[in-house]
């Protein structure tokens, strides 16, 4: 099973919007781009929602059918380890083998000692096509990649071992995620950890890097575009030389993990993608339910009512929500509206201070960052918060439809600013 050059994560919280998602990825091929869409759902949304991976399968399936859709699609079993994997396996083709706590942790030092005479080849200069300068490889070098990465390696071949077991081989994707480390992956370390997936004998077909700057929950990239531009292509070029020197899939490409509303990076994204022939998979997730707290408020009237509600809990329950998101989100407390004013508010209100518009005077990155995290609420009022979505279902569908084309897909695929 081969996924195609360009995939999109379509993360769902509530599973309601497969059919407005599938018709984002119906108008990109409309328009002469053919991205495959996977439906990404992790552990941790599951329990705090209280659905299950099949209700994930069967959200997809729904929509593929409902849509005539006739290209290949995936559900992703997202961030997951071994302790909780097993509940995936049948419903899903796609697994994000999460490894990021890992990094760090020791490996036998018969494995490390193995790995780096495995490497000697590279010691000393070495270039890889595409990238300006060369790298100066140690010995030193290698051993500290070793002990810093070779252990999260071994995990991920773990994992990958058991999914095949209950799954056989050849019948999903592998993705592996360290993007939830401490610190970025440098190009050089990349390189050795592609030699290590390899080693552990994993068809790895998506690797999700950390990359430098930070990527916040629902809100645009904040460092040095042209770093990350630098950075995005030079982990190009290492994937294509990995997947020479170490015979990984053909296919291998870079995952961009926390990808929606990246707006100041997709320029370069589609540059680098359209100069290199490369694939890319862009994984989201809150996006979509934040799209329905929009239609909600754009709908007036129980919409616009409930969505005030779901903010007034949000902000009585801020540290209870935001601690799981720490690392990924940057609230200023004194940024959030007091519910006593939001519940004054009008429908064009709510809506300027959520949707990501920078140029609208009335956005609010804090009260966007912290109803990302705040879908916790909704799940907790159970059919009260579906029942009004489906109520309102032509507006909020509507918005999420355009917000994956017009403010995602165009821009990453077809650079339309």
């Amino acid at each position: 099973m081969n996924i195609a050059p360009y995939s999109f994560g379509v993360g769902d919280r509530f599973g309601r919007q497969g059919k407005a998602q599938l018709r984002a990825i119906i108008q990109a091929r409309q328009a002469g781009i053919e991205i495959v869409p996977v439906w990404n759902k992790s552990f941790r949304e599951h329990s705090i929602i209280g659905t299950h991976p099949v209700d994930t399968r069967r959200e997809a399936d729904d929509a593929v059918k409902a849509m005539h859709w006739q290209g290949g699609y995936y559900v992703d079993a997202d961030h997951i380890h071994l302790k909780n994997v097993d509940g995936f396996i049948e419903a899903s083709n796609f697994f994000t083998l999460d490894v990021a706590e890992e990094i760090g942790k020791p490996a036998a030092p018969q494995a490390i000692e193995q790995f780096i005479t495995a490497c000697k080849p590279y010691l000393g200069q070495w270039r890889i096509s595409g990238i300006e300068e060369a790298f100066s490889i140690t010995m030193d070098q290698l051993t500290a990649i070793a002990a810093k990465f070779l252990s999260a390696a071994q995990q991920a071949g773990k994992i990958y071992q058991h999914i095949v077991q209950r799954k056989g081989e050849g019948r999903f994707v592998t993705e592996v995620s360290m993007d939830e480390s401490d610190l970025p992956q440098t190009p050089v370390e990349l390189f050795f950890i592609l030699k290590m997936l390899a080693q552990q004998n994993i068809p790895v077909q998506t690797i999700a890097p950390k990359f430098t700057g930070r990527f916040n929950k629902g809100v645009d990239y904040v460092g040095d575009v042209r770093a990350f531009e630098k950075e995005f292509r030079d982990d190009l070029a290492v994937i294509r030389c990995a997947v020479k020197e170490f015979g990984l899939p053909a296919n291998l490409k870079l995952s961009v993990h926390s990808g929606s509303d990246k707006f100041s990076i997709y320029a370069p994204i589609c540059r680098a993608l359209k100069d290199t022939g490369a694939g890319v998979h862009i994984k989201t997730a809150g996006t979509t339910w934040l799209e329905e707290m929009i239609g909600l408020a754009e709908a007036g009237g129980q919409g616009l009512e409930i969505a005030k509600e779901i903010y007034t809990q949000a902000y009585t329950h801020c540290e209870q929500l935001c601690a799981p998101y720490a690392t990924v989100i940057d609230i200023n407390p004194a940024r959030l509206p007091d519910p006593a004013v939001v519940r004054d508010w009008d429908e064009q209100q709510y809506t300027s201070a959520l949707r990501h518009d920078p140029g609208n005077p009335g956005y609010n990155p804090h009260f966007r960052q912290l109803l990302h995290v705040g879908y916790k609420i909704a799940a907790q009022m159970g059919r009260r918060y579906l029942d009004t979505v489906e109520k309102y279902e032509a507006v909020v569908s509507r918005n999420v439809t355009q917000n994956l084309f017009e403010r995602h897909i165009k821009r990453i695929f077809m650079n339309h600013p």
